[in-house]
């Protein structure tokens, strides 16, 4: 995007929560891949759609540190609750104290290992579900999810243009050949509408469609 324009919108959009800033901020300066964090542009949408949804409960694939599910969690009905699942259990302990920090702590469960394990046992079903996990992964995590999914419900996917590396036909490492497995598998299905949003590295919206 052009630096200009990308000033003009931060300039007039509303300005990042102190306390995610806080977390953005730490999160640069005590762990690897910082920019795995969700950030204020992609946190502010992540949290205008939840407030619309106003979802019952949401699940999150792949908690990181903690930002998005925060932005999430604040759409949610009162008494909902937000299941986050994250591989690395080191994280844990840092999300957990900003969850706190932003009152969210009673509404997000964190679970710590693989998705493929913990969702089959998941006794709820969710009218939001996030995916931002394993890139290698994503084709696995849609089908498990979409059996949890509540009919009107929608499915929100990240990274899905994986650092414009989906348009490169040379490119075939793992992470890369996932995204475009996922992106090529959402996009075939018939019973569902999507659309990728070129925010950041790529937002992918689904839905799918009401029985007739």
């Amino acid at each position: 995007m052009d630096k200009l324009i990308e000033k003009y919108i931060y300039e007039h959009s509303s300005s990042e929560d102190p306390l995610l800033d806080d977390l953005y901020r730490k999160t640069h300066i005590k762990f690897v891949n910082p920019n795995m964090s969700a950030g204020h542009m992609q946190g502010k949408l992540l949290e205008f759609i939840s407030a619309m949804v106003n979802p019952e409960n949401i699940l999150e694939i792949g908690t990181y540190t903690g930002y998005s599910a925060i932005c999430l969690a604040r759409g949610l009905k009162p008494g909902g609750k937000l299941i986050t699942i994250e591989m690395n259990d080191e994280l844990k302990e840092f999300a957990c104290s900003y969850f706190k920090k932003a009152g969210l702590g009673s509404e997000i469960i964190q679970l710590t290992g693989h998705a493929q394990e913990i969702i089959p046992g998941l006794d709820k079903t969710f009218d939001l579900i996030y995916i931002d996990g394993d890139k290698r992964e994503y084709t696995e995590y849609f089908n498990l999810v979409k059996k949890k999914i509540k009919p009107n419900g929608f499915i929100l996917a990240d990274n899905v243009l994986w650092g414009n590396k989906v348009t490169d036909k040379n490119i075939k490492d793992p992470q890369t050949k996932g995204i475009l497995e996922f992106n090529e598998m959402i996009n075939k299905q018939k019973d569902l509408d999507n659309i990728i949003l070129p925010l950041r590295d790529g937002l992918s919206l689904i839905r799918f469609r009401k029985s007739t």
